[in-house]
């Protein structure tokens, strides 16, 4: 259900892609996060699928052992198609941030935790597709993905600690949700002439 959600998601966001502009640089890593829920759906419907023999009663459909190996293959193969998916959403976000490669050509912003959450639902499906398959290639990519997630959750950690010390973030005017929180509503301005009238 989730999934067919997200259906309706990615298609304006792929319309968007299409019809606008990429998002600013601050914010364009959370573009990672249309990689999670095709990458997640692969890892729940395999691992649900792998274990459907132990669910149907052996008459299930006349063969209960027969049916669960029956689905488990059709859901293998449909879930190899939404991790290709999850691939192309990967590829696209990771080129969206070919222009911003450089100092001080993005600031900190927390959406840059899309850089690190949304893939590891990547690399869990890897994991998921090579067991599902046993390919032992498709396990070794897996394995490889998983020492940049972590060189990058060290990365975006300390660019956290940086802009806090910087006053990048969690200072009041700071950030992307700087305008959040009245802010502007609440800020004293100077009366001006006018604004007063004569008793």
């Amino acid at each position: 259900m989730g999934f067919l959600l997200t259906l309706t998601v990615y298609s304006a966001y792929v319309y968007r892609l299409f019809s606008q502009k990429l998002p600013r640089e601050n914010v364009r890593p959370g573009m990672f996060v249309s990689v999670g829920p095709s990458a997640f759906t692969v890892s729940g419907l395999v691992t649900m699928a792998a274990h459907a023999k132990r669910c149907f009663p052996d008459d299930f459909m006349g063969n209960g052992v027969l049916a669960a190996k029956i689905l488990e293959v059709v859901v293998n193969f449909a879930c190899l198609w939404l991790w290709g998916l999850a691939i192309f959403f990967f590829f696209i976000a990771t080129f969206a941030h070919w222009s911003t490669i450089g100092p001080g050509r993005m600031n900190f912003s927390m959406a840059w935790f899309s850089f690190v959450f949304p893939n590891t639902a990547l690399i869990t499906a890897t994991f998921a597709i090579g067991n599902a398959f046993s390919c032992k290639p498709i396990l070794i990519i897996g394995c490889a993905m998983i020492f940049p997630l972590i060189l990058m959750y060290i990365f975006v950690f300390y660019m956290m600690i940086r802009a806090i010390a910087l006053r990048q973030i969690m200072w009041p005017q700071k950030g992307e949700d700087k305008d959040e929180g009245g802010f502007e509503i609440n800020r004293i301005k100077p009366e001006s002439p006018g604004d007063q009238t004569p008793v």
